[in-house]
């Protein structure tokens, strides 16, 4: 049977310590509410209160409820008013020297039997554990912000954590209504190593002018359907906490070149731009602590002319290839109202796509999403060819066809004899050099990348890569063209894998090895990355969706461009693959899906 916790301490009321004291009040669970001062006591009680307060504004807490959390609740300064609870969990900042200290003095205070919990998210459980005389009493508790809502959370054991403490804290938690994943006490945990390696690239991209912060964050919601960009969450998060976690991750976690700290992350702390509760981090906000973002010097001008600044204007539109994707595009353009015309090896490939783009359409209107009128309309702006001379008077071409640079070189160059000079040429390549293809034409200026995602008619994003060669009016007739067609592009450089690819395959990477070191379970991760993080998918079942074929080959052109050893790929990846357990699409990927 696991024991009874009918009291317990919570040393630190910030953002994090309020929030765990609202989970065990509300859970009928008595809670002594410990700080340094009485300022600080007060700032705990106005947190906790204005939390508690939102919840009955929008009807998830009834006021007799929020009356008997707050009475379930003793404030008090100084850690001797806990020396009769069942269990205390600290959350200060993360400084080892200060945990130890405060660890050492609970050691002191509390009854032998009490469990003694740190909430860190980054430091070693075990070097806190040690200031204490029964470090087999010290666990790791490890809550996401904002504590009430996020379901998840890690319980943190040492090689000396007696098996009953961890049973006790597991049960515990199931009581509280979280998921908890219980995991070695290791640089970052789960969500952490995986989420600050991501977020610590997207700052790099972000330093080394590859994309504007804008649209990094548009492409990763968008593309990822995450629920925030990676540089607004770095400013809820607050760039010094950012900071601290990949300064200790990077030290604790093998020196991985990955999670030492972007340099411009230090610059912006030392200049105080420490995010939103600073009133300015890579965003600038309304005020301090508001999630508000208001205009600044480096915020986009929105306006239809800037847009189209430059831009040709653009009719009638060529779509080469008879794939998924080329159906796509063929669908977008024409339902935007463009001319199309459609070029496929062949006939009978032309009457498969018409079919497809027909069938798509269709389920439309079956849906109630298209009118038939706009379907007819639609269908009536496609032309089907076999030939690439019927191009001869398009005004866009965009090439959908196989992954393979020969091929796309080999068209390239038919397109610039075929082609009307002006002709904006976009290659929908998600892993190849855009330049490569652009010099097997003499106009590389008017070759741009257009990189859709699957399904490109439900898809909002598309990636805009512009080569060295690429002339300013061919990115801004991709950009126009991208907005006409009610999509959000993003403009970025010619780097593998662009934006999205870039910063999510080496996550997707992470993550295999993780569960290659037999460090946690592909159920635990992929938990800890939804329930943790707010991700759509865990990293697994995001893999076996994707094909681990189709990963590995974009894992492995990331390592060739940047040579850098945290992204070479997972063996574990490569043997899946060689084993041929490519994911869904085989039945059988990290999992089993013969059955499912």
């Amino acid at each position: 049977m696991a024991r009874e916790f009918s009291t317990v301490g919570v040393v630190g009321l910030g953002t994090m310590g309020a929030g765990i004291v609202e989970v065990f009040a509300r859970n009928g669970i008595d809670v002594v509410a410990v700080e340094i001062s009485a300022p600080a006591l007060e700032r705990g009680r106005a947190t906790l209160k204005g939390s508690t307060d939102r919840a009955v504004a929008k009807g998830k807490l009834a006021e007799a409820d929020r009356d008997a959390l707050h009475e379930r609740v003793h404030f008090a300064v100084g850690l001797d008013a806990l020396h009769s609870v069942d269990l205390v969990i600290e959350a200060v900042p993360e400084h080892l020297d200060l945990k130890q200290r405060i660890f050492a003095e609970l050691d002191r205070v509390c009854r032998p039997e009490t469990i003694l919990a740190t909430n860190t998210s980054s430091l070693s459980v075990t070097e806190i554990s040690v200031a204490t005389s029964r470090p087999n009493q010290v666990i790791g508790i490890h809550f996401f912000n904002p504590a009430p809502v996020m379901k998840l959370v890690e319980v943190v054991r040492t090689v000396v954590t007696a098996p009953e403490v961890v049973a006790d804290v597991e049960a515990l938690c199931a009581r509280l209504g979280k998921v908890d994943v219980t995991i070695n006490d290791r640089a970052g945990f789960i969500a952490n190593a995986l989420l600050f390696g991501y977020l610590n690239h997207a700052v790099a991209m972000f330093e080394s002018h590859y994309a504007t912060r804008e649209d990094i964050d548009a492409a990763m919601k968008l593309g990822c359907g995450l629920p925030m960009g990676p540089l607004a969450l770095m400013d809820l998060i607050g760039l010094d906490t950012a900071y601290e976690i990949l300064d200790t991750m990077y030290r604790r976690g093998g020196r991985d070149r990955r999670h030492a700290p972007v340099p411009l992350l230090k610059q912006m702390v030392t200049a105080g731009l420490l995010g939103r509760k600073s009133g300015r981090g890579f965003y600038t906000y309304e005020r301090p602590g508001s999630p508000v973002v208001v205009p600044d010097e480096t915020t986009p001008l929105a306006t239809d002319a800037a847009l189209a600044d430059g831009a040709r204007a653009i009719a009638k539109v060529g779509v080469v290839g008879s794939g998924t994707m080329a159906t796509g595009i063929i669908e977008v353009f024409a339902k935007a109202g463009y001319e199309v015309v459609s070029v496929t090896r062949g006939m009978e490939k032309s009457a498969k796509v018409c079919e497809a783009v027909k069938t798509s359409l269709n389920k439309g209107v079956v849906r109630g999403k298209l009118a038939e009128a706009d379907r007819d309309a639609a269908l009536g702006r496609i032309s089907w060819s076999a030939t690439l001379d019927h191009l001869a008077d398009v005004d866009l071409v965009v090439e959908a066809v196989v992954e393979e640079l020969s091929v796309k070189k080999a068209l390239f160059a038919s397109l610039d004899e075929i082609c009307k000079p002006g002709v904006v040429l976009a290659t929908t390549t998600s892993s190849l050099p855009v330049i490569d293809v652009a010099m097997a034409t003499q106009r590389p200026a008017d070759v741009v990348g257009l990189h859709f995602f699957n399904p490109a008619p439900v898809m909002p994003l598309v990636e805009v890569v512009r080569t060295i060669r690429t002339s300013p009016e061919a990115t801004a007739t991709a950009r126009a063209v991208c907005a006409a067609l009610g999509k959000t592009g993003v403009v970025c450089g010619d780097r593998s894998g662009f934006i999205v690819n870039a910063l999510l395959f080496p996550y997707l990477n992470d993550a295999v090895k993780m569960l290659e070191a037999s460090y946690s379970t592909a159920d635990d991760i992929d938990h800890a990355m939804k329930l943790g993080c707010g991700y759509p998918m865990g990293p697994f079942e995001l893999l076996d969706v994707v094909g681990l074929d189709v990963s590995l080959a974009i894992q492995r052109e990331l390592y060739l461009e940047l040579r850098e050893p945290g992204f070479a790929p997972a063996p574990l990846l490569e043997h899946l693959v060689t084993a041929g357990y490519l994911g869904r699409k085989t039945r059988r990927g990290f999992r089993d899906h013969a059955h499912r």
